[in-house]
Parts: structure tokens; C-alpha cells; sequence
């Protein structure tokens, strides 16, 4: 938006006067968001005594203490947000003064997933604290945070539980990470420094709590500072993101970056985060955000009208009943139907219209699947209370990236799974801190037909918390990543829980030995479907061996970053020949993957959909054509950092097979 004032291009000298006709401008105000339109002048001595005199100065002055109100109001960027002398109605003010304050994260605080191992700093999110390490630089560089998915191939793959129902359409969030700031400050900006493949933020949240502080945390408040949907950049160059933010009435050195990768065809590199701000509060940021509070659940029936509909207040002072359009007349399952369309919040909001509607958003019926992953920043017990009576037939529950920070407690989790666990198949706990072994029991407890377990990156969970799972013995989904599960637990689970079909240990780094789990695996679980071992350290070609000829129903195998598997003892040969059913396969950064293996597995697995051999150094071009051709159902393949695959050679084999996704990263 613009301010401009016009002035004839004939005004005189003296400008002592000015009368308001159409000409061209004499200021504009760029960093303005709003645009003041006045009649448009022309300056004459002149003028008839009838038209409207200021002063020249005075009507400037003006303008440019509008200016500057507006410009502490948003905060331009790499400017101080100061004050200068302001002229109204011939009298002068000072605005009060306030400096902008810009600091690079101090500490990463949390995160849902890295590429990296938990003991390096290549491709971590630890990687995001201090200063950039490439930027300006575009490319692949090991001194950036990674995620560790992108596009829509793991979602694509049988081990990826179906998507949950209700999800609010302005959800799009799939990783975080949260960043600790030395200061707390009012922000002004955020810059988030992409080096390769950009786009993957949807959203930038701020937190009241000073994560530095050694007071327990009360009263933890979350606010949106930016939103957006996934988005597609065209060129994986770098850049700085730096979206308008909104102001919020707290201080904060607590930032929260969400990500959605699905759209992005290769992973997103982040390389730095940079928070502006001021310590003193804008006089001009004194609202508060509109925020749907999950907590307002109550269904007093004080509050609740007949089934015909609400009252409305007649003319006599008595209720009269207003007409609903006959929808009690509908049949009870095509109401159902209806509010099955609801997000969570709505269905709590119409429940307490009337107590027709009451009836049908409280029916345990709309509560079969429940996701509560979206409103992880205002779930609380009291909230778990509000939802118990309703969820007594729930199926599927989705707590993911809740309750940390004291939202959630022991005793409101135990209450509410002890009312709702009977029915319960699969339960989705990612990145949830406030779980302990205590939880753990509850649930093995209370869940006896849970068949899907997720504790992806519960990395806090004490190593004999997982004992418990052994418990589950009808468990079919198990994922452990970047947990801290040792061997004794995960023997016990392998022992008791031989109908697992998916199983997730990747980063697992307190297991000691990964051939007896192999062993096991082999022994007791036998219709295994899907396995990921990314970044096991110790996994050798006995442990492979005993896997591939025990579990020969795989359809799924990450052996990503296993650095302890040599292709010169034919482990890699043995696995194709054993496992005819493979559609991915990852031997990500194995640089003894050679040509025999690439071909063999052309011969023996012609179902393959997924391959990743990043990082060899003896994969020809010639094999490369091979597998292609021998596995027309291929649709993604790997060849970052192939010594003997280069670019021409990558955009020669797409224009034969235009159907897979040949991915090769770059460093500039």
C-alpha cells in the first residue's frame, strides 16, 4: 500500500497554500500497508478565498508521523525500530524509542525426525544452532538439518498407516523443530536461511515459556506467527525465507518451525534461523490473537434447547420456539453422516447447540478415530476429561506431538485410556515427552487388542519403559525410531510379539548387537512385511542372512547408512534371490554396492518400486539400464554422489524411462 500526496506540476514557489485538484505525487510512502486517499492538489496563489488552506509543513509532518506509526506497528526488517519528532496540529511529540534485537538460535530444544545419526552432526538438526555454515551456498551439504522424508514415497509404501479422518484442512504440518533464542524479544521478523530445496515450512509458532528458565512451566501459550500450504519452488537454489509475521503481546526466545515436505522432490536443507525483535513491547501490538480453544467442551444442559431447536426471545417476554427446518425429522444415520464431515472443534461447538445435535456429536460413534495431533499446542487433561464419555468404542487415536510441558500428566492420560482403551487398535504417540514407563503400563494394561504402536523419537522414555510393549502381544505395527530401547527389550518384544508385520529400529543406537535381532526376527517373526535398520551400526552379513532366509515375506528393507555390510561377501545377492516380494529397498551410502548387486536385483525382484544407492562408487551406467528395464514397476531411484553416474548420463536414462524419479543431488 501506498500514501502519496499529488501537487500540480505548475505550484508555485512559495507553496503557501494548497487547493486539492488532480496531478501527479510528491511522496510516497512505501512501507505503508495502507493507502489514505485525499483530493488531489494544485498549489496557486490564487486561490479562492473558499478553498481549504494548510500549512506546507504541517500537512508533511503529518504524513510522515502516519509513516512512522505504521512502520513500529510492522517492523521493517533490518531496520531499528526507532521514533523521530512528530508534528500534529503544530504541537511536537516523541515517540518512545525501542531497538531491534537480532540473534541466531542458541540451542536446538526438539525435533520430530533428521536424516542424520544421533552420534555425528552430518544432516542433524543440531546443525540449525549459531551462525550458517553454507549459506549463501546451494546444494547438498552434510552441514545442514535434514529431514528424513520428502515427497509422497513413504507414504506410498505398506508400512504407512492410513491417513486419520477429521484433520482440519489448514493442517498441513508433518516435522518440526523447536528452537531455543538467547533473549527474549517481541518479534519483528524471521528469516529462515534455505540452502537446497525450499518451500518446506507451513508454519512458525511462538511460545510464552522461556526454555532457559529454571522455573517449571505454567500457563504455556502457543501463537501462530506465520501459516501458509506446502508449496512448490521451482528451482532448489537458496534463499532466505522471510515471511510477514504477525505480533503477538508476549516476549519470546521459544520458536517452533513446522515443515510439509510432500511436494518437494528432493529433501529440504536448513541451514539457519534468525529471530528479530525488540525487548520492549509495540505500543501499536497490544491485540491478542482469535484462538479456538479445545477446552470449551462443556455440555451443561442449562445451556442446551429441546430437540426442536433454540428459543429465541418473543416480543411478550415469552420463549418461543424458532423452527429448525424440520431436521429431526431426518433419519438418525443420515445426521451421522452429516456431522461425520465436522472437524473436532466444530462437533464440540454444535453439541452445545441443542439437544438434538447434543445427542448425535456426543454418539461414540463420530469418535471411532480421533486425532488429536492438530491441537497439540491446547491439549490438556482437562481437555482428555471433556472427550472421555465420548470415545468409549474409539478405534484409532492419534496423540502425536502433544502434552509436552506439562500439558499433559500420568493421571489424565491413565483416566482416559482406562475409559477408551478396551477398543483401542492403534495408538500414535510420536515425539510425546511426557511419556514414562508409568504410561507405558497403563497402556499395556489397558489396550489389550492394540495392534499399531508408534513412539517415534520418544527419545526421553527411560530404556526400561519399553519391557512393557512385550506385554502387547497381538502388536502387528511397532515404530521405534530415535528411541532409546536397548537389546533386552527388544528381544522380549521380538519373543512375545510374533504377529508384528512392520517393524521400525532405525537409529536405535543402544542396540548392541543387531544380528541377534536379526536372528530373532528371523526365528519369530516370520511374516514380517516391512523392516527399516537405518543407521544400525553393527549389522553384518551373518545377521543379514539369517533375515532375508527367515523373513521371506519382506516387501520393505532400509538398510540406509549400515556401514558394516560389504557387498564382497554376497550379502547383497543373497537378498535379492531371497526376497522376490521386495518393493523398497534403501543401501543409502554403502560404497561397496557394485554392479552385480544392481543387476541381480533387476533379475530377482521385478516388483521393485523404491531403490536408493547413494554414495556408490561402483554402479555403472550399464547396470543402471539394466534394472531399469528388468523392473518396469520402478518409480523412484536414488543416485546421489554415484561417482560414475553423472548428470548427462541421469537425464539420458529419465528420457528412456520418463516414469521413474531418477534423483541426483548437487553441490555448488
Amino acid at each position: 500500500m501506498i500514501i502519496s500526496i499529488y501537487v500540480h506540476r505548475h505550484a508555485c514557489s512559495r507553496a503557501s497554500s494548497l487547493r486539492f485538484v488532480p496531478s501527479q505525487p510528491l511522496i510516497q510512502c512505501p512501507s505503508s500497508r495502507w493507502r489514505l486517499f485525499l483530493p488531489l492538489a494544485s498549489v496557486s496563489p490564487h486561490c479562492p478565498p473558499s478553498a481549504p488552506e494548510f500549512p506546507m509543513l504541517t500537512l508533511l509532518s503529518m504524513f510522515y508521523y502516519i509513516c512512522l506509526r505504521r512502520r513500529s506497528r510492522s517492523g521493517t526488517r533490518g531496520e531499528a525500530l526507532t521514533s523521530r519528532r512528530a508534528v500534529e496540529s503544530g504541537q511536537r511529540a516523541v515517540l518512545p524509542v525501542s531497538v531491534e534485537v537480532e540473534q541466531y538460535a542458541k540451542e536446538v530444544l526438539d525435533f520430530s525426525s533428521h536424516y542424520g545419526s544421533e552420534n555425528s552432526m552430518s544432516y542433524t538438526m543440531w546443525n540449525l544452532a549459531g551462525v550458517p555454515n553454507v549459506y549463501p551456498s546451494s546444494g547438498d551439504f552434510t552441514q545442514t538439518a535434514v529431514f528424513r522424508a520428502y515427497g509422497t514415497w513413504w507414504e506410498q509404501c505398506a508400512s504407512a498407516p492410513p491417513p486419520f479422518r477429521r484433520n482440519p484442512k489448514g493442517f498441513h504440518s508433518q516435522d518440526y523443530i523447536e528452537l531455543g533464542f538467547e533473549e527474549p524479544v517481541y518479534p519483528t521478523a524471521v528469516d529462515v536461511l534455505e540452502t537446497y530445496y525450499p518451500g518446506t515450512i507451513v508454519q512458525i509458532l511462538a511460545c510464552s515459556h522461556n526454555p532457559f528458565s529454571q522455573n517449571p512451566p505454567t500457563d504455556v501459550r502457543w501463537e501462530v506467527l506465520w501459516s501458509g500450504e506446502p508449496t512448490k519452488v521451482l528451482t532448489p537454489q537458496a534463499r532466505q525465507f522471510s515471511p510477514n509475521i504477525k505480533h503477538i503481546s508476549f516476549p519470546t526466545n521459544l520458536l517452533r518451525l513446522e515443515v510439509n515436505s510432500s511436494l518437494l522432490d528432493y529433501y529440504t536443507e536448513l541451514d539457519a534461523v534468525i529471530l528479530r525483535g525488540v525487548k520492549e513491547r509495540p505500543m501499536l501490538a497490544l491485540y491478542k490473537m482469535p484462538m479456538i480453544d479445545i477446552n470449551d467442551l462443556s455440555d451443561s444442559e442449562e445451556e442446551l434447547s429441546d430437540v426442536g431447536g433454540p428459543y429465541r426471545q418473543g416480543g411478550d417476554g415469552k420463549h418461543q420456539r424458532t423452527g429448525n427446518g424440520y431436521f429431526d425429522k431426518l433419519p438418525y444415520e443420515l445426521i451421522q453422516l452429516i456431522l461425520s464431515h465436522l472437524t473436532l472443534p466444530d462437533l464440540c461447538r454444535l453439541a452445545q447447540s441443542c439437544k438434538l445435535l447434543h445427542q448425535h456429536c456426543c454418539d461414540p460413534l463420530q469418535y471411532t478415530q480421533l486425532s488429536l495431533q492438530p491441537y497439540w499446542g491446547r491439549l490438556s487433561d482437562a481437555s482428555l476429561g471433556h472427550l472421555q464419555s465420548r470415545c468409549t468404542l474409539l478405534q484409532r487415536l492419534n496423540l502425536s506431538w502433544t502434552g509436552n510441558r506439562g500439558a499433559l500428566t500420568l493421571t489424565g492420560f491413565s483416566s482416559f485410556m482406562k475409559d477408551c482403551g478396551l477398543s483401542l487398535g492403534s495408538l500414535e504417540l510420536s515425539c510425546c515427552h511426557f511419556l514414562n514407563e508409568a504410561c507405558l503400563e497403563v497402556i499395556s494394561q489397558t489396550c489389550p487388542g492394540l495392534q499399531e504402536l508408534n513412539l517415534s523419537s520418544c527419545d526421553r522414555l527411560h530404556p526400561q519403559a519399553f519391557a512393557h510393549i512385550s506385554k502387547l502381544t497381538r502388536l502387528r505395527r511397532l515404530v521405534l525410531y530415535r528411541t532409546k530401547i536397548e537389546q533386552t527389550a527388544i528381544l522380549s518384544i521380538l519373543t512375545f510379539c510374533i504377529e508384528l508385520r512392520h517393524l521400525n529400529l532405525g537409529s536405535c543406537v543402544r542396540i548392541e548387537d543387531y544380528d541377534v535381532v536379526a536372528s530373532m526376527l528371523a526365528a519369530r517373526c516370520r511374516s514380517l512385511c516391512s523392516l527399516d535398520l537405518w543407521r544400525c551400526r553393527n549389522l553384518t552379513d551373518r545377521g543379514l542372512g539369517e533375515l532375508v532366509s527367515g523373513c521371506r515375506m519382506l516387501e520393505e528393507l532400509d538398510l540406509g547408512w549400515c556401514p558394516t555390510l560389504q557387498s564382497s561377501t554376497g550379502c547383497f545377492q543373497q537378498l535379492a534371490r531371497s526376497l522376490p516380494r521386495l518393493r523398497k529397498l534403501f543401501l543409502t551410502a554403502n560404497r561397496t554396492v557394485c554392479d552385480s548387486d544392481v543387476e541381480e536385483l533387476g533379475a530377482s525382484c521385478p516388483s521393485l518400486q523404491h531403490l536408493d544407492i547413494l554414495g556408490t562408487r561402483l554402479v555403472s551406467p550399464a547396470s543402471l539400464k539394466k534394472l531399469l528395464k528388468s523392473c518396469p514397476r520402478l518409480l523412484l531411484l536414488d543416485v546421489s554422489f554415484c561417482s560414475q553416474i553423472d548428470m548427462r548420463v541421469v537425464q539420458e536414462l529419465s528420457s528412456l524411462f520418463p516414469n521413474v524419479a531418477i534423483k541426483k543431488s548437487f553441490t555448488q
